[in-house]
């Protein structure tokens, strides 16, 4: 898309109100044209043939057929850059990292109370978020049953004391799913942070854990790690690795944003330099913005092996970019095989087990 022209945003919500406020607010950036609206999915999709939007904003509840079936063959057969508008009820967030898992870009949360005072507070984020989605990269995308049934991945027989973090943001939720779907219960513990809220974190945990060979979970504060374990840092907190007697555990806490989040991957990958050093993988995922660029630099420094998605098959390019050119990554990979380098990672021979504070 030519930056030189303003992003064709086509509006999708059935309530007219809704379209009617948010295409008005929209339209006061001059970045943005919303070029129509649609009540429903089936309207939406002869709009989206003759008007050839940029991006679309998507209501997850919708009548006759509902926002996610919507998405999921919109991904298949004609993938456009998508912001969800979801509620903050729990079906609401659950629904939403279900559309973020089927290649949604962001969302918004709707808000509670009046639509024109609510939508109000939230114009600006919603405007961010639509320049953010006309500038990434997406792909069309094989059905969920077909994407599960890549062959399980295994590696070599594990030296205590391993671990691998990971971290995403903007398309992190596709792309952990992903890489986590064929893993064993050989596979070293993992500690995660995906750039998400509160609430919807724990909603993420569980569709994975509900599709992995491994078992997934919310981090509680104090939670053991081990084999066939993976962590994801729960929305509004930081996560931390900690030693603890033969291995590691996390620490859940309360802090000042960092790089504007919370949690932070720089907060995980620094932790993770400190305590496990060698023998760590740190792997950075597609994201906007820089969050974990200089985490993963210094678990390079520390003698971990670092990993960075490529161009290619990052939704965002952003934070992979930036870890990149910080020299922060040792390998830089396609998504796809990110998965089998992880399984066939060992640190090298005669590496130290975890530091000891």
């Amino acid at each position: 898309m030519s930056r030189s022209r303003a992003i064709k945003v086509l509006v999708i919500d059935d309530s007219a109100l809704m379209r009617q406020m948010l295409s008005a607010m929209l339209a006061e950036d001059p970045g943005i044209e919303v070029v129509g609206t649609a009540a429903n999915a089936f309207v939406a999709r002869e709009r989206i043939k003759t008007l050839r939007p940029d991006v679309l904003t998507l209501d997850v509840e919708m009548p006759g057929m509902d926002g996610i079936t919507f998405l999921e063959r919109l991904m298949r057969l004609y993938p456009l850059p998508v912001v969800m508008v979801s509620s903050l009820t729990e079906k609401g967030a659950g629904v939403t990292v279900r559309a973020l898992e089927l290649g949604a870009l962001d969302f918004v949360t709707k808000p509670q109370g009046g639509v024109r005072e609510g939508l109000s507070t939230i114009v600006q984020e919603i405007r961010s978020k639509i320049h953010a989605a006309a500038g990434a990269r997406v792909r069309a995308r094989c059905p969920a049953a077909l994407a599960r049934s890549a062959p399980p991945v295994s590696g070599p027989r594990r030296i205590a004391g391993t671990v691998i973090a990971i971290g995403a943001s903007v398309g992190g939720p596709q792309a952990i799913t992903e890489i986590l779907e064929p893993l064993q219960r050989d596979t070293p513990p993992i500690v995660i942070v995906q750039h998400m809220p509160q609430r919807f974190t724990r909603h993420f945990a569980e569709r994975l854990d509900g599709q992995c060979g491994i078992d997934v979970r919310e981090a509680q504060d104090g939670d053991l790690l081990h084999p066939g374990l993976a962590l994801i840092a729960p929305g509004g907190a930081h996560m931390a690795l900690s030693h603890r007697p033969g291995g590691y555990a996390v620490r859940v806490f309360d802090g000042d944003p960092v790089n504007r989040h919370r949690p932070s991957v720089d907060v995980l990958f620094e932790s993770v330099a400190r305590i496990a050093g060698p023998n760590a993988l740190g792997v950075i995922l597609t994201g906007m913005g820089d969050d974990g660029a200089k985490g993963l630099r210094a678990m390079q420094r520390a003698g971990a092996h670092t990993i960075a998605q490529d161009e290619e098959s990052c939704v965002v390019f952003g934070m992979p970019e930036h870890a990149i050119r910080l020299n922060g990554a040792r390998e830089v990979l396609p998504l796809e095989k990110i998965a089998g380098r992880m399984a066939r990672w060992e640190p090298a021979p005669g590496q130290p087990g975890p530091a000891i504070p």
